[in-house]
């Protein structure tokens, strides 16, 4: 049997034990999701829809407090959830199973019960769930779609929702978690905004679905420019912020199994697009102690004959890292060895500092099928406006058949936000305003580099200096800290000192030892927060 497409597997972790637990006892109580955050709401506790779904998909070990709560929402003993231990109700009372049921616990060799069966009401609603006490209510509820389940978006999470508990009761939350330019106040420029109003009589109507010309002719010019070859105006589609785009690529591109190459950490879309595309996520370790460059290793090391594209992320959000140039080629010997397809998200391209050079992967690759995505959200401060692009380039031959599903889906769409289209061709050319930002002495650069110095004076904290974006990854020693659970420390530093950060297990990052910080508020308030990290890290001990 070819060994390269069976790989060995693995052993589960404590978290992926506990989530096959947990399903097995709302399998046995026919319970989904939203019951148990509606029963956990009765009792007055609180579960949020994304803290439950990252348990059920094994992707976090809750906090032992929490697994208690579900244990008993549940009836089951504590033990159980956490490490099997103690014996579930349907296999206490010893009743024999009648063959329907399929639990991989009654493969036992003692007798064993079968769950409740399903109480039909007579209705044509063939899936009705009851709420409240009296089941003859008959009120029909509507599940989300359990595609889902495994979804995750940390960076709005549990931890935010929290947070937005907290600013409801009037508290006063620095959100150091979204990298969002307006709230801080970095303005757009006068130009761009002033052509905007100018064209807005002419965007009433829908543009081509790929866009409109002139906004694609501007970014072709800038592809040329970066060096991408084979780039033609039928291969440029512009949309609602790259994130759209990354979402049609996912559902043009993966059937269920196909597996696709994203860096750990990443930024959470990727992942979450292909989630929910049927398509199997598999990340690639970057290294901390090497800038945070992709481990080429470890990237071959996790390719399979179902793997069919790899991410790479340059400039990288969350860790700031510029990728040499030669781990890019890195990466497109690996590709062009495996066939693969190569997605290249360069939305912070235009933020990089102390003269770190920007080298677009597609262009180092012209024999390769490259999709290259950017925008203006970061760059020209108008994250609001919603407007990014992707162009196809290099031997575009190999993806005719993904170009037509690539169609389909932006033909669906009608097209993207028009009045941000009609700014492009402005705003790329002439002078670029974020280079003032990036300089030394720049707004941008320099808070960057006090919160670079102000981490790694804090005793158990480290940090990579980031070369472009508005991110930092800092590293904790989770022996100082005691940390276990990197999202109960991102609810107590929120408690505590009203600062929302995003946990390093929202990028995908498997030890919670990490944590992302957007260094995008003006300096008098970055020092304020500083200090507040300093004086709680300085007595901080998970419990």
């Amino acid at each position: 049997m070819d060994e390269k497409s069976n790989p060995p597997t693995r052993s589960r972790t404590a978290a992926e034990s506990f989530a096959l637990n947990l399903k097995e006892s709302m399998r046995h109580r026919g319970l989904r999701q939203a019951d148990l955050i509606r029963m956990a709401s009765q009792r007055g506790a609180k579960l949020g829809k994304s803290q439950v779904s990252q348990y059920v998909s094994g992707k976090t070990l809750p906090r032992p407090d929490i697994a208690d709560l579900l244990a008993d929402l549940l009836s089951v003993p504590s033990g159980w959830l956490t490490d099997g231990q103690g014996e579930p109700p349907w296999q206490v009372d010893g009743r024999a199973c009648d063959g329907a049921c399929d639990s991989p616990s009654h493969v036992a060799s003692r007798p064993v019960a079968c769950p409740e069966p399903h109480i039909s009401t007579g209705s044509p609603i063939s899936d009705m769930h009851l709420e409240g006490s009296d089941m003859s209510d008959n009120v029909r509820t509507f599940k989300k779609s359990s595609k889902l389940d495994n979804v995750l978006y940390d960076v709005r999470g549990p931890v935010v929702d929290e947070a937005a508990r907290l600013e409801s009761e009037g508290a006063h939350i620095l959100k150091l978690n979204i990298g969002n330019p307006a709230p801080f106040g970095f303005r757009t420029p006068l130009e761009v905004i002033q052509d905007m109003r100018d064209q807005l009589p002419e965007c009433e109507g829908y543009s081509d679905s790929r866009g409109l010309f002139s906004a694609r002719k501007a970014i072709m010019q800038y592809a040329q420019l970066k060096g991408l070859p084979n780039v033609s105006m039928d291969g440029i589609y512009t949309g609602n912020g790259v994130s759209e785009l990354i979402n049609l690529c996912m559902q043009a591109l993966l059937d269920t199994g196909d597996e696709i190459l994203i860096p750990s950490p990443d930024y959470p879309l990727w992942t979450a697009c292909a989630t929910l595309s049927g398509g199997t996520p598999v990340h690639y370790r970057c290294d901390e102690q090497a800038d945070w460059n992709p481990d080429l290793a470890d990237m071959e090391a996790k390719i399979t004959p179902r793997t069919k594209a790899i991410v790479i992320i340059n400039p990288n959000n969350p860790t700031g890292a510029v990728y040499a140039k030669e781990v890019l080629e890195g990466i497109v010997e690996i590709a062009r060895k495996h066939q693969l397809m190569i997605f290249a998200d360069e939305i912070y391209d235009r933020l990089c500092m102390d003269d770190a050079e920007h080298v677009s992967i597609a262009s180092l690759a012209p024999d390769l099928f490259c999709v290259t995505f950017s925008g203006l959200s970061k760059s020209h401060m108008i994250a609001g406006y919603r407007i990014g692009w992707m162009v196809v380039s290099g031997n575009k031959r190999l993806g005719d058949d993904f170009m037509l599903g690539v169609n389909m889906l932006s033909n669906m769409r009608l097209c993207s936000n028009v009045p941000a289209q009609s700014i492009v061709q402005t705003a790329l050319g002439g002078h670029q305003s974020v280079k003032d930002y990036v300089v030394p002495g720049g707004r941008v650069c320099e808070q960057r580099n006090y919160v670079y110095e102000a981490l790694n004076a804090i005793d158990g904290i480290t940090a990579v200096k980031p070369k472009a974006a508005f991110y930092i990854f800092p590293k904790m020693d989770v022996k100082k800290f005691n940390i276990h659970d990197d999202e109960q420390f991102a609810l107590d530093l929120l408690h505590q000192k009203g600062i929302l950060i995003t946990r390093g297990g929202g990028f995908n990052w498997p030890e919670p030892d990490h944590f992302r910080i957007v260094y995008l508020p003006p300096m008098d308030v970055l020092h304020e927060a500083m200090e507040d990290l300093a004086e709680f890290f300085e007595t901080y001990r998970q419990r």
